[in-house]
């Protein structure tokens, strides 16, 4: 490999770009720090299955929208930048919807309106706005997943509390032993009630400030 091609791939992989895809993942989520994107995670993280469909579909939707828009970002107008943003969001939506109903139906019916409901995600809108019109494609692209990963792992994490807690269940089957059952045990029917959607994720962002105030007062 040359010395180009290795000045390339630094390029690609340099200390920048790597945090445009660590940083939301911890210090700059856009759930835990910056609190957006709330309501999804209230609304479709009772079953894990649908917070895992979730998660890849932002991840689809902002990565290429992000690139896009990048792409586009010298050609378009400032008073209808927001019109193309929501344009190009809402054709990817279109697409990752069509493609949930043909492969994944029932987990489609079951996120219902929420899958369109990617189009107004404020984390989408933020970072088309604040990063995509500004930068280039290849480190828009990786702020875009970065972004839509630290969000989805935070929509992991409450599916995986709400579903195991609350039905005793993950991804649909059975994980509590049966003499648990026999001995007691009984599902937490509050986790599958919206308001501990709210209480799992303050419970979440509680954890992610204490471990960065920490970090702030080790340095």
């Amino acid at each position: 490999m040359s010395d180009k091609d290795n000045n390339k791939k630094e390029a690609l992989f340099s200390p920048r770009n790597q945090k445009l895809l660590t940083n939301p993942l911890g210090k700059d989520n856009p759930i835990n720090v910056q609190v957006l994107g709330i309501c999804s995670v209230l609304a479709i993280t009772v079953q894990l299955r649908t917070s895992i469909v979730m998660a890849i579909s932002v991840v689809a939707v902002m990565g290429l929208a992000n690139v896009i828009i990048s792409l586009l970002r010298k050609t378009i107008p400032p008073r209808i930048r927001i019109i193309v943003q929501l344009t190009v969001i809402a054709s990817l939506v279109i697409l990752v919807d069509q493609v949930l109903k043909a492969f994944v139906y029932d987990v489609s019916r079951q996120l219902s309106v929420f899958v369109g409901l990617i189009i107004t995600n404020c984390i989408i809108m933020g970072r088309l706005e604040a990063f995509a019109l500004q930068n280039k494609p290849w480190p828009s692209f990786l702020d875009g997943i970065g972004n839509a990963a630290g969000y989805g792992w935070v929509l992991l994490a409450v599916g995986f509390a709400r579903e195991l807690l609350g039905s005793g269940t993950l991804m649909g089957y059975n994980v509590i032993p049966g003499f648990l059952y026999e001995m007691g045990y009984e599902d937490n029917g509050f986790m599958i009630l919206p308001p501990m959607a709210l209480i799992t994720v303050g419970v979440i962002i509680w954890i992610q400030r204490h471990k960065d105030r920490d970090l702030v007062d080790i340095s």
